[in-house]
């Protein structure tokens, strides 16, 4: 599949700084966020709302083929609906959907789905797209594919700051050993470790990469 606007592939794990990241990135560029982390959550709320057991893989599978997505834009972000009705950032924050958002996002029929929605999103326009295996697997191609990480000292601290109590090594476990788009560092990705860096210094490195390839 060919695109024709720019894909921008910024991928990382859990609390690494990579959607701050790309938001900015995004902003700068005046081209559209999408975190394909939230159409991820945004599903598990929908399997919540549904009252289907995550762990039930069947039946996960089952609500799946049964929902249509619609990703649109708003103030220059990507935005997703479920059946018509628009999840909510604070819905796809939920202390439920945290604690389940890796399990359901490691069923293979939910990735294959989600990754064709986003491509189909990204083929309409040029998009910067964060995740865990958005320059590894939904868009291997494009020139632009960043890694950006943190030790996990440190992004434990930023989720506690954000106040999510979720584990960062169990979701570093799930996220690394899933059978589906496990998160790798993307062949020909550059890494940038934010540890010791503001989100700005990030951004600032970020953007001299894809300036000086234009």
């Amino acid at each position: 599949m060919s695109f024709t606007s720019p894909i921008i592939a910024i991928d990382g794990p859990a609390a690494s700084g990579k959607s701050t990241v790309a938001k900015r990135i995004a902003k700068e560029l005046g081209i559209t966020f999408v975190s394909s982390g939230a159409m991820y959550r945004a599903f598990t709320w929908w399997v919540l709302e549904k009252e289907v057991e995550p762990s039930d893989t069947p039946a996960v599978v089952e609500l799946l083929e049964a929902t249509q997505f619609q990703c649109g834009e708003e103030n220059s972000a990507g935005t997703i609906a479920i059946d018509r009705q628009k999840v909510t950032p604070a819905q796809m924050s939920e202390e439920e959907v945290n604690q389940n958002v890796s399990l359901v996002a490691a069923i293979p029929e939910v990735r294959t789905r989600l990754v064709a929605e986003q491509r189909r999103y990204a083929y309409e326009s040029g998009v910067v797209m964060e995740g865990r295996d958005i320059g590894s697997v939904v868009f291997p191609d494009t020139p632009w594919k960043f890694y950006i990480d943190a030790s996990p000292e440190v992004r434990e601290q930023r989720r506690r700051a954000q106040g999510i109590v979720d584990s960062i090594a169990k979701r570093d476990r799930i996220d690394s050993s899933r059978k589906a788009s496990p998160l790798v560092i993307p062949e020909g990705a550059i890494v940038v470790d934010s540890s010791d860096l503001t989100a700005q210094e990030v951004v600032d490195r970020v953007l001299a990469e894809i300036r000086s390839g234009s």
